[in-house]
């Protein structure tokens, strides 16, 4: 069933989704090589506790963590664990925020360090295609103007991989909801959209093959050519014009900067001191 969300409704899916952008934030101040994944969901675990909020992936299907942490050529669903931070890594950190009966998703990949050109620009365009998609998230499109957007874009403009076997979907109530938004597509093809209808919209982007399996977990998706994978997720209103993103990337991007500038003001520092 798709939800047409009343004002009030979707303001409070705001709230949760600026709350899951908050965990993100404070997740961006908290990376550097040598920690590890599962310190990251601790923390953001005792975050959204501490503000009202429960972790929407916690215990959902029988998900045993608050966040989704997906290294390098992880896509999706990665397990935290003793892994330990690399410099040159990327991580995915995929969170969901419930509180007042609504749920808030986004999920946003980090370099660590020193990370190779071609793989920033993976993070990048993967970054520019959720706003492209949300360009199509407009009254009388459908579902599939959306998906042909991201695809369009990622693959047939950057030769990049579009992960088929994963999708976005609606949110509110429910952390998954109808209907099911891919990021590959045909224009004019699947559901109508209507102003009210609130969309995860979150591409998952490859490297290399556009091909992933599954591990014995039951839920760690990774490439298939072992090459690295982005993702990023903006929780999304339908609007006349345009798509509105219910959560926001700006506190994460400012947390992320910050994190960088003092990671190289504490590596100067210590050139400083081996120097004197």
């Amino acid at each position: 069933m798709i939800h047409i969300r009343s004002k009030e409704e979707i303001e409070l899916i705001r709230k949760s989704a600026l709350m899951v952008s908050a965990t993100l934030s404070e997740v961006a101040k908290f990376l550097k090589p040598g920690i590890t994944t599962i310190s990251i969901d601790k923390m953001a675990e005792a975050f959204i506790r501490d503000n009202g909020g429960i972790p929407s992936f916690k215990g959902y299907h029988g998900f045993p963590y608050s966040l989704c942490i997906s290294v390098n050529d992880v896509v999706v669903h990665g397990f935290p664990g003793e892994y330990e931070l690399q410099d040159g890594d990327i991580i995915s950190v995929d969170c969901g925020f419930y509180k007042n009966g609504y749920h808030g998703d986004s999920a946003y990949t980090f370099a660590i360090g020193n990370v190779k050109p071609e793989v920033l620009k993976l993070l990048r365009v993967t970054k520019e295609s959720v706003y492209i998609g949300m360009a199509q998230a407009r009254e009388n499109n459908r579902v599939g103007d959306i998906s042909y957007a991201i695809e369009h874009y990622t693959s047939r403009l950057h030769n990049y991989g579009v992960v088929r076997e994963l999708v976005g979907h609606g949110v509110g109530k429910d952390l998954h909801e109808d209907p099911q938004v891919p990021n590959f597509g045909k224009r004019g093809d699947g559901k109508k959209l209507r102003e009210g209808m609130v969309l995860a919209i979150e591409p998952m982007i490859n490297l290399g093959t556009k091909n992933v399996h599954t591990e014995r977990d039951g839920w760690t998706v990774r490439t298939n050519d072992n090459k690295p994978s982005a993702h990023f997720e903006h929780t999304t209103a339908v609007r006349k014009s345009k798509g509105e993103p219910l959560s926001s990337f700006e506190p994460i991007e400012a947390a992320e900067l910050e994190n960088i500038e003092l990671n190289s003001s504490q590596y100067s520092d210590k050139i400083t001191v081996l120097i004197a």
